[in-house]
């Protein structure tokens, strides 16, 4: 009997630990919204796109893009 409380206890302490260890950038991904780093990924992107960039020139201009943002 002893052993089965121990165990139940164990338990409830480690399902209710997890619920405070997700952090709130991976809610945000596992919700759907996207994170503040993804969001500047795609308008850097877009612009890339838009001004036809490729190769070195486009790792350039994605770095400097996502520093300044």
């Amino acid at each position: 009997m002893k052993k089965l409380i121990s165990l139940m206890t164990l338990g409830l302490a480690l399902s209710v630990g997890g619920a405070y260890a997700a952090s709130p950038a991976a809610a945000a991904s596992s919700a759907g919204g996207k994170t503040r780093q993804q969001t500047r990924m795609t308008t850097c992107n877009a612009e890339a796109k838009a001004q036809a960039k490729k190769g070195d020139e486009r790792k350039k201009f994605m770095s400097e893009c996502l520093k300044k943002k």
